[in-house]
Protein backbone atom coordinates (compact mmCIF):
# COMPACT_ATOMS: atom_id res chain seq x y z
CA UNK A 1 0.00 0.00 0.00
CA UNK A 2 1.12 3.65 -1.12
CA UNK A 3 2.47 6.45 1.49
CA UNK A 4 -0.95 7.76 0.03
CA UNK A 5 -3.16 4.84 1.66
CA UNK A 6 -4.08 3.20 -1.90
CA UNK A 7 -5.75 1.08 -2.55
CA UNK A 8 -8.83 2.49 -1.13
CA UNK A 9 -12.39 1.34 -0.74
CA UNK A 10 -15.09 2.13 -3.16
CA UNK A 11 -18.31 3.26 -1.82
CA UNK A 12 -21.75 2.11 -3.74
CA UNK A 13 -23.31 5.59 -2.91
CA UNK A 14 -26.89 5.21 -4.93
CA UNK A 15 -28.40 3.96 -8.72
CA UNK A 16 -31.05 5.44 -10.80
CA UNK A 17 -33.02 3.34 -13.37
CA UNK A 18 -36.08 3.70 -15.38
CA UNK A 19 -38.39 0.99 -15.47
CA UNK A 20 -37.80 -2.17 -17.92
CA UNK A 21 -40.24 -2.43 -20.68
CA UNK A 22 -40.78 -5.58 -23.03
CA UNK A 23 -39.28 -4.88 -26.69
CA UNK A 24 -41.52 -2.99 -28.80
CA UNK A 25 -43.45 -1.78 -26.26
CA UNK A 26 -43.33 1.93 -24.58
CA UNK A 27 -39.97 2.26 -25.20
CA UNK A 28 -39.50 1.59 -29.05
CA UNK A 29 -39.20 4.67 -29.78
CA UNK A 30 -36.25 5.15 -27.61
CA UNK A 31 -32.69 5.05 -28.30
CA UNK A 32 -29.67 3.39 -25.78
CA UNK A 33 -28.93 6.92 -25.33
CA UNK A 34 -32.41 8.66 -24.40
CA UNK A 35 -32.90 5.90 -21.76
CA UNK A 36 -29.74 6.11 -20.30
CA UNK A 37 -29.86 9.99 -20.34
CA UNK A 38 -32.92 9.57 -18.31
CA UNK A 39 -31.47 7.13 -15.63
CA UNK A 40 -28.16 9.49 -15.46
CA UNK A 41 -30.27 13.02 -15.31
CA UNK A 42 -32.32 11.65 -12.23
CA UNK A 43 -28.99 10.23 -11.03
CA UNK A 44 -27.77 13.94 -10.97
CA UNK A 45 -31.03 15.30 -9.23
CA UNK A 46 -30.98 13.08 -6.71
CA UNK A 47 -27.34 13.79 -5.62
CA UNK A 48 -26.64 16.93 -6.75
CA UNK A 49 -23.90 16.30 -9.53
CA UNK A 50 -24.47 18.79 -11.93
CA UNK A 51 -21.81 20.64 -10.43
CA UNK A 52 -18.54 21.28 -12.68
CA UNK A 53 -16.23 18.22 -11.51
CA UNK A 54 -18.92 16.53 -9.47
CA UNK A 55 -18.12 13.00 -10.97
CA UNK A 56 -15.20 12.00 -12.41
CA UNK A 57 -15.75 9.76 -14.65
CA UNK A 58 -18.77 8.03 -16.85
CA UNK A 59 -19.02 4.32 -18.03
CA UNK A 60 -20.86 2.79 -19.83
CA UNK A 61 -21.90 0.58 -22.41
CA UNK A 62 -24.61 -1.45 -24.85
CA UNK A 63 -24.69 -4.86 -26.25
CA UNK A 64 -26.94 -3.36 -29.15
CA UNK A 65 -25.75 -0.63 -30.49
CA UNK A 66 -26.32 1.63 -33.97
CA UNK A 67 -23.06 2.82 -35.66
CA UNK A 68 -24.30 5.83 -34.32
CA UNK A 69 -23.48 4.89 -30.44
CA UNK A 70 -19.50 4.57 -31.24
CA UNK A 71 -19.45 7.09 -28.41
CA UNK A 72 -22.26 6.23 -26.59
CA UNK A 73 -21.21 6.98 -23.24
CA UNK A 74 -19.51 10.47 -23.51
CA UNK A 75 -23.03 11.73 -26.43
CA UNK A 76 -24.98 10.88 -23.18
CA UNK A 77 -22.64 13.06 -20.92
CA UNK A 78 -23.24 15.73 -23.53
CA UNK A 79 -26.86 15.25 -23.66
CA UNK A 80 -26.86 15.51 -19.86
CA UNK A 81 -27.41 17.53 -16.90
CA UNK A 82 -23.97 16.73 -16.05
CA UNK A 83 -20.78 19.04 -16.63
CA UNK A 84 -20.08 18.67 -20.31
CA UNK A 85 -16.31 18.01 -19.12
CA UNK A 86 -16.74 15.01 -17.93
CA UNK A 87 -14.57 12.25 -19.32
CA UNK A 88 -16.88 9.17 -20.36
CA UNK A 89 -16.07 5.65 -22.35
CA UNK A 90 -17.88 2.63 -23.48
CA UNK A 91 -17.47 -0.81 -22.61
CA UNK A 92 -19.01 -4.25 -23.36
CA UNK A 93 -19.26 -7.73 -22.30
CA UNK A 94 -22.86 -9.10 -23.08
CA UNK A 95 -24.71 -9.23 -20.19
CA UNK A 96 -21.54 -8.74 -17.90
CA UNK A 97 -20.98 -5.29 -19.29
CA UNK A 98 -23.60 -2.58 -16.89
CA UNK A 99 -21.39 -5.11 -13.84
CA UNK A 100 -17.89 -4.82 -15.74
CA UNK A 101 -18.42 -1.12 -16.30
CA UNK A 102 -19.06 -0.63 -12.68
CA UNK A 103 -15.32 -2.63 -12.00
CA UNK A 104 -13.61 -0.63 -14.55
CA UNK A 105 -14.56 2.59 -12.42
CA UNK A 106 -14.20 0.99 -9.18
CA UNK A 107 -10.91 0.29 -9.96
CA UNK A 108 -9.94 3.74 -10.58
CA UNK A 109 -11.46 5.38 -7.59
CA UNK A 110 -9.10 2.32 -5.94
CA UNK A 111 -6.26 3.39 -7.07
CA UNK A 112 -7.35 7.35 -6.53
CA UNK A 113 -7.13 8.00 -9.87
CA UNK A 114 -10.18 9.44 -9.43
CA UNK A 115 -13.54 10.37 -6.82
CA UNK A 116 -16.44 9.35 -8.36
CA UNK A 117 -17.68 7.96 -10.95
CA UNK A 118 -21.05 6.88 -12.31
CA UNK A 119 -21.21 3.37 -14.46
CA UNK A 120 -23.62 1.27 -15.78
CA UNK A 121 -25.40 0.44 -19.18
CA UNK A 122 -28.50 0.25 -21.29
CA UNK A 123 -30.04 -1.58 -24.20
CA UNK A 124 -33.01 -1.58 -26.11
CA UNK A 125 -34.26 -5.32 -28.38
CA UNK A 126 -36.69 -2.40 -29.91
CA UNK A 127 -34.47 0.06 -31.94
CA UNK A 128 -31.87 -2.79 -32.66
CA UNK A 129 -29.72 -2.00 -35.44
CA UNK A 130 -30.25 -3.39 -38.95
CA UNK A 131 -26.85 -4.19 -40.62
CA UNK A 132 -26.87 -3.86 -45.06
CA UNK A 133 -27.16 -7.26 -46.61
CA UNK A 134 -23.20 -8.28 -46.88
CA UNK A 135 -23.22 -9.04 -50.29
CA UNK A 136 -24.92 -5.24 -50.78
CA UNK A 137 -22.42 -3.80 -48.57
CA UNK A 138 -19.28 -5.77 -50.81
CA UNK A 139 -20.93 -4.22 -53.81
CA UNK A 140 -20.93 -1.15 -52.90
CA UNK A 141 -17.62 -1.20 -51.61
CA UNK A 142 -16.49 -2.34 -55.31
CA UNK A 143 -18.74 0.69 -57.03
CA UNK A 144 -16.70 2.99 -54.57
CA UNK A 145 -13.53 2.09 -55.23
CA UNK A 146 -14.37 2.19 -59.47
CA UNK A 147 -11.94 4.43 -61.01
CA UNK A 148 -14.92 5.07 -63.37
CA UNK A 149 -18.21 6.10 -63.99
CA UNK A 150 -18.80 2.84 -66.25
CA UNK A 151 -16.84 0.47 -63.39
CA UNK A 152 -19.35 1.83 -60.80
CA UNK A 153 -22.60 1.12 -62.81
CA UNK A 154 -21.13 -2.22 -63.95
CA UNK A 155 -20.84 -3.06 -59.63
CA UNK A 156 -24.48 -1.38 -58.93
CA UNK A 157 -25.71 -3.62 -61.94
CA UNK A 158 -25.22 -6.65 -60.27
CA UNK A 159 -27.54 -5.52 -57.56
CA UNK A 160 -30.73 -8.28 -56.99
CA UNK A 161 -33.66 -8.17 -54.42
CA UNK A 162 -32.57 -9.95 -52.33
CA UNK A 163 -29.32 -8.07 -51.79
CA UNK A 164 -32.02 -5.36 -49.91
CA UNK A 165 -33.02 -7.76 -47.13
CA UNK A 166 -31.10 -6.38 -43.87
CA UNK A 167 -29.10 -8.76 -41.47
CA UNK A 168 -31.07 -8.10 -38.55
CA UNK A 169 -29.10 -8.90 -34.91
CA UNK A 170 -30.29 -12.28 -33.69
CA UNK A 171 -29.83 -13.65 -30.29
CA UNK A 172 -27.44 -16.67 -31.00
CA UNK A 173 -23.65 -17.33 -30.62
CA UNK A 174 -21.95 -16.68 -33.86
CA UNK A 175 -19.59 -19.99 -32.99
CA UNK A 176 -22.58 -22.61 -32.93
CA UNK A 177 -25.63 -20.67 -34.18
CA UNK A 178 -27.60 -22.15 -30.98
CA UNK A 179 -29.85 -19.04 -29.48
CA UNK A 180 -28.69 -18.73 -25.60
CA UNK A 181 -32.22 -20.30 -24.71
CA UNK A 182 -31.17 -23.53 -26.75
CA UNK A 183 -27.83 -23.54 -25.18
CA UNK A 184 -29.33 -23.28 -21.80
CA UNK A 185 -31.60 -26.03 -22.55
CA UNK A 186 -28.84 -28.61 -23.27
CA UNK A 187 -27.22 -27.05 -19.63
CA UNK A 188 -30.70 -28.11 -17.85
CA UNK A 189 -30.68 -31.02 -19.37
CA UNK A 190 -27.38 -32.23 -18.23
CA UNK A 191 -28.11 -30.94 -14.84
CA UNK A 192 -31.56 -32.64 -14.42
CA UNK A 193 -33.39 -29.39 -13.64
CA UNK A 194 -36.92 -29.71 -13.96
CA UNK A 195 -39.81 -28.07 -14.85
CA UNK A 196 -41.10 -27.30 -11.46
CA UNK A 197 -38.20 -25.83 -9.95
CA UNK A 198 -37.92 -23.63 -12.62
CA UNK A 199 -41.52 -22.17 -12.21
CA UNK A 200 -41.43 -22.20 -9.00
CA UNK A 201 -37.82 -19.98 -9.37
CA UNK A 202 -39.74 -17.36 -11.90
CA UNK A 203 -43.05 -17.19 -10.08
CA UNK A 204 -40.74 -16.40 -6.48
CA UNK A 205 -39.03 -13.77 -8.77
CA UNK A 206 -42.50 -11.80 -9.43
CA UNK A 207 -44.06 -12.34 -6.39
CA UNK A 208 -40.43 -10.76 -4.33
CA UNK A 209 -40.42 -7.61 -6.64
CA UNK A 210 -43.65 -7.28 -6.62
CA UNK A 211 -43.45 -7.06 -2.67
CA UNK A 212 -40.99 -4.93 -2.93
CA UNK A 213 -42.06 -2.17 -5.09
CA UNK A 214 -45.36 -2.32 -2.52
CA UNK A 215 -43.08 -1.21 0.36
CA UNK A 216 -41.67 1.60 -1.62
CA UNK A 217 -38.26 -0.29 -1.93
CA UNK A 218 -37.50 1.17 -5.44
CA UNK A 219 -38.86 4.30 -4.74
CA UNK A 220 -35.61 6.10 -4.58
CA UNK A 221 -33.87 3.53 -7.30
CA UNK A 222 -36.70 3.67 -10.08
CA UNK A 223 -37.69 6.66 -12.72
CA UNK A 224 -40.41 7.16 -14.17
CA UNK A 225 -39.97 6.83 -17.87
CA UNK A 226 -42.31 7.12 -21.10
CA UNK A 227 -45.28 6.56 -18.70
CA UNK A 228 -43.72 3.00 -16.84
CA UNK A 229 -43.69 3.63 -13.01
CA UNK A 230 -42.59 -0.65 -12.61
CA UNK A 231 -41.50 -2.82 -14.70
CA UNK A 232 -43.42 -3.85 -17.45
CA UNK A 233 -42.85 -7.32 -17.42
CA UNK A 234 -43.52 -7.73 -13.84
CA UNK A 235 -46.92 -10.15 -13.24
CA UNK A 236 -47.61 -10.17 -9.44
CA UNK A 237 -50.14 -12.73 -9.91
CA UNK A 238 -47.80 -15.29 -10.92
CA UNK A 239 -47.85 -18.71 -9.22
CA UNK A 240 -46.03 -21.96 -10.15
CA UNK A 241 -49.08 -23.09 -11.30
CA UNK A 242 -49.92 -20.51 -13.47
CA UNK A 243 -46.41 -20.83 -15.31
CA UNK A 244 -47.04 -24.73 -15.66
CA UNK A 245 -50.05 -24.01 -18.08
CA UNK A 246 -47.17 -22.62 -20.76
CA UNK A 247 -46.03 -24.73 -23.09
CA UNK A 248 -41.78 -24.97 -23.62
CA UNK A 249 -39.92 -22.90 -26.27
CA UNK A 250 -36.19 -23.91 -25.92
CA UNK A 251 -34.94 -27.61 -26.02
CA UNK A 252 -38.27 -28.93 -28.29
CA UNK A 253 -36.44 -30.94 -30.30
CA UNK A 254 -35.60 -33.37 -27.14
CA UNK A 255 -38.24 -34.97 -24.96
CA UNK A 256 -39.86 -33.41 -22.02
CA UNK A 257 -38.06 -29.87 -22.95
CA UNK A 258 -39.04 -27.66 -19.60
CA UNK A 259 -38.10 -23.86 -20.89
CA UNK A 260 -41.13 -21.93 -21.53
CA UNK A 261 -41.25 -18.10 -22.16
CA UNK A 262 -42.33 -17.67 -18.29
CA UNK A 263 -39.10 -19.40 -16.81
CA UNK A 264 -36.97 -17.24 -18.94
CA UNK A 265 -36.36 -13.83 -18.99
CA UNK A 266 -38.08 -11.75 -22.24
CA UNK A 267 -36.27 -9.27 -24.82
CA UNK A 268 -36.86 -6.26 -22.78
CA UNK A 269 -35.38 -2.28 -23.18
CA UNK A 270 -33.94 -0.82 -20.32
CA UNK A 271 -31.42 1.73 -18.41
CA UNK A 272 -29.70 1.34 -14.73
CA UNK A 273 -26.80 3.32 -13.36
CA UNK A 274 -24.95 3.24 -10.14
CA UNK A 275 -22.84 6.18 -8.14
CA UNK A 276 -19.60 4.97 -7.04
CA UNK A 277 -16.85 6.91 -5.07
CA UNK A 278 -14.15 6.90 -1.91
CA UNK A 279 -15.24 7.53 1.14
CA UNK A 280 -13.62 11.01 1.23
CA UNK A 281 -16.34 12.13 -1.53
CA UNK A 282 -19.29 10.91 0.13
CA UNK A 283 -18.47 12.21 3.68
CA UNK A 284 -17.60 15.92 1.88
CA UNK A 285 -21.26 15.44 0.69
CA UNK A 286 -23.02 14.20 3.76
CA UNK A 287 -23.67 11.01 1.59
CA UNK A 288 -24.03 7.68 3.43
CA UNK A 289 -22.68 5.23 1.37
CA UNK A 290 -24.67 1.78 1.00
CA UNK A 291 -21.89 -0.68 0.40
CA UNK A 292 -18.57 -1.55 -0.52
CA UNK A 293 -17.85 -3.33 -3.40
CA UNK A 294 -14.78 -5.23 -2.10
CA UNK A 295 -14.02 -8.04 -4.85
CA UNK A 296 -14.97 -9.15 -8.08
CA UNK A 297 -13.98 -12.21 -10.70
CA UNK A 298 -14.55 -13.06 -14.23
CA UNK A 299 -14.26 -16.52 -15.95
CA UNK A 300 -14.80 -18.07 -19.27
CA UNK A 301 -15.63 -21.65 -20.33
CA UNK A 302 -15.09 -23.17 -23.76
CA UNK A 303 -18.68 -23.65 -24.61
CA UNK A 304 -17.34 -24.83 -28.15
CA UNK A 305 -15.22 -27.07 -27.52
CA UNK A 306 -15.66 -27.79 -23.77
CA UNK A 307 -18.00 -30.21 -21.84
CA UNK A 308 -21.11 -28.70 -23.29
CA UNK A 309 -23.29 -31.82 -22.76
CA UNK A 310 -21.69 -32.71 -19.47
CA UNK A 311 -22.76 -29.17 -17.95
CA UNK A 312 -19.63 -28.14 -17.26
CA UNK A 313 -18.74 -25.77 -20.22
CA UNK A 314 -22.56 -25.08 -21.18
CA UNK A 315 -22.39 -21.33 -22.37
CA UNK A 316 -23.51 -19.50 -19.10
CA UNK A 317 -22.01 -21.25 -16.59
CA UNK A 318 -18.94 -19.14 -16.33
CA UNK A 319 -19.92 -18.30 -12.80
CA UNK A 320 -19.73 -21.53 -11.28
CA UNK A 321 -15.68 -21.31 -12.07
CA UNK A 322 -15.61 -17.57 -10.84
CA UNK A 323 -17.33 -17.71 -7.55
CA UNK A 324 -15.54 -20.25 -6.08
CA UNK A 325 -12.13 -18.82 -7.17
CA UNK A 326 -13.59 -15.53 -5.58
CA UNK A 327 -13.91 -17.03 -2.66
CA UNK A 328 -11.06 -18.76 -2.21
CA UNK A 329 -9.27 -15.70 -2.62
CA UNK A 330 -11.13 -13.83 -0.21
CA UNK A 331 -10.97 -16.35 2.50
CA UNK A 332 -14.56 -16.19 2.63
CA UNK A 333 -17.59 -19.17 2.82
CA UNK A 334 -20.34 -19.16 1.28
CA UNK A 335 -22.71 -20.10 3.78
CA UNK A 336 -21.22 -18.33 7.09
CA UNK A 337 -20.43 -14.99 5.47
CA UNK A 338 -22.92 -14.11 3.27
CA UNK A 339 -26.46 -12.43 3.90
CA UNK A 340 -27.83 -11.84 1.01
CA UNK A 341 -27.08 -13.64 -2.81
CA UNK A 342 -28.09 -12.14 -6.42
CA UNK A 343 -27.62 -14.36 -9.29
CA UNK A 344 -29.41 -13.18 -12.30
CA UNK A 345 -31.95 -14.67 -13.77
CA UNK A 346 -31.18 -15.02 -17.72
CA UNK A 347 -33.29 -18.56 -16.90
CA UNK A 348 -34.43 -20.34 -14.06
CA UNK A 349 -33.17 -23.09 -15.29
CA UNK A 350 -29.24 -21.46 -15.50
CA UNK A 351 -29.69 -20.56 -12.09
CA UNK A 352 -30.99 -23.68 -10.65
CA UNK A 353 -27.58 -25.47 -12.43
CA UNK A 354 -25.30 -22.25 -11.65
CA UNK A 355 -26.49 -23.33 -7.53
CA UNK A 356 -26.06 -27.02 -8.51
CA UNK A 357 -22.37 -26.42 -10.02
CA UNK A 358 -21.70 -24.43 -6.77
CA UNK A 359 -22.14 -27.59 -4.32
CA UNK A 360 -20.64 -29.92 -6.72
CA UNK A 361 -17.46 -27.66 -6.81
CA UNK A 362 -17.41 -27.79 -3.08
CA UNK A 363 -19.57 -24.58 -2.07
CA UNK A 364 -22.64 -25.22 0.59
CA UNK A 365 -25.83 -25.16 -0.52
CA UNK A 366 -27.62 -21.53 -0.88
CA UNK A 367 -30.52 -20.31 1.36
CA UNK A 368 -32.99 -19.69 -0.88
CA UNK A 369 -34.49 -17.08 1.00
CA UNK A 370 -30.96 -15.21 0.56
CA UNK A 371 -31.66 -15.25 -2.83
CA UNK A 372 -32.70 -12.54 -4.99
CA UNK A 373 -34.96 -11.14 -2.33
CA UNK A 374 -36.39 -8.28 -4.02
CA UNK A 375 -36.74 -10.46 -7.07
CA UNK A 376 -34.36 -10.49 -10.34
CA UNK A 377 -34.25 -10.84 -14.48
CA UNK A 378 -37.22 -12.81 -14.43
CA UNK A 379 -39.82 -10.29 -13.47
CA UNK A 380 -38.00 -7.24 -13.80
CA UNK A 381 -36.53 -8.50 -17.47
CA UNK A 382 -33.17 -7.90 -19.02
CA UNK A 383 -32.01 -4.97 -20.91
CA UNK A 384 -28.41 -6.76 -21.34
CA UNK A 385 -26.15 -4.39 -20.83
CA UNK A 386 -28.05 -2.97 -17.43
CA UNK A 387 -28.43 -5.55 -15.64
CA UNK A 388 -25.52 -5.38 -14.13
CA UNK A 389 -25.65 -2.10 -12.57
CA UNK A 390 -29.42 -2.88 -11.87
CA UNK A 391 -28.22 -5.68 -9.54
CA UNK A 392 -25.59 -3.20 -7.77
CA UNK A 393 -27.83 -0.79 -6.83
CA UNK A 394 -30.48 -3.43 -5.67
CA UNK A 395 -27.99 -5.45 -3.50
CA UNK A 396 -26.08 -2.45 -1.67
CA UNK A 397 -29.79 -0.75 -1.06
CA UNK A 398 -30.40 -4.55 0.67
CA UNK A 399 -27.55 -4.92 2.58
CA UNK A 400 -28.20 -1.33 3.66
CA UNK A 401 -31.71 -2.18 4.98
CA UNK A 402 -30.17 -4.81 7.38
CA UNK A 403 -29.37 -4.04 10.57
CA UNK A 404 -25.32 -3.48 11.38
CA UNK A 405 -22.66 -4.92 9.00
CA UNK A 406 -23.80 -7.48 6.28
CA UNK A 407 -22.32 -9.04 2.90
CA UNK A 408 -23.77 -9.62 -0.42
CA UNK A 409 -22.44 -12.06 -3.53
CA UNK A 410 -23.03 -11.04 -7.05
CA UNK A 411 -23.13 -13.31 -9.92
CA UNK A 412 -23.67 -12.56 -13.35
CA UNK A 413 -23.87 -14.90 -16.77
CA UNK A 414 -22.93 -13.62 -20.18
CA UNK A 415 -22.95 -14.35 -23.86
CA UNK A 416 -19.93 -15.83 -25.16
CA UNK A 417 -19.23 -18.34 -22.57
CA UNK A 418 -18.50 -15.52 -19.96
CA UNK A 419 -19.18 -14.75 -16.50
CA UNK A 420 -18.75 -11.52 -14.10
CA UNK A 421 -18.79 -11.49 -10.20
CA UNK A 422 -18.62 -9.43 -7.23
CA UNK A 423 -18.92 -9.13 -3.49
CA UNK A 424 -20.56 -6.03 -1.84
CA UNK A 425 -20.10 -5.16 1.94
CA UNK A 426 -21.59 -3.42 4.48
CA UNK A 427 -19.15 -2.72 7.77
Amino acid sequence: MSAMGFPRRVAVVGGSRIPFARSDGPYATASNQQMLTAALDALADRYGLEQPGAVGEFVAGAVLKHSRDFNLARETVLGSKLDPRTPAYDIQQACGTGLQAIVAAANKIALGQTESAVAGGADTASDAPLGVNDGLRRILLEARRAKSLGGRLAALARIRPGHLVPDIPRNAEPRTGLSMGEHAAVTARAWGIGRQAQDELAAASHQRLAAAYERGFFDDLVVPFRGLERDQNLRPDSTADRLARLKPVFGTGEPDPTMTAGNSTPLTDGAALVLLASEDWAAERGLQPLAYLTAYETAAVDFVHGDVAGGEDGLLMAPAYAVPRMLERTGLDLAADFDLIEVHEAFASQVLATLAAWEKRGLPAVDRDRLNVTGSSLATGHPFAATGARIVATLAKSLAEREGSGRGLISVCAAGGQGVTAILERP
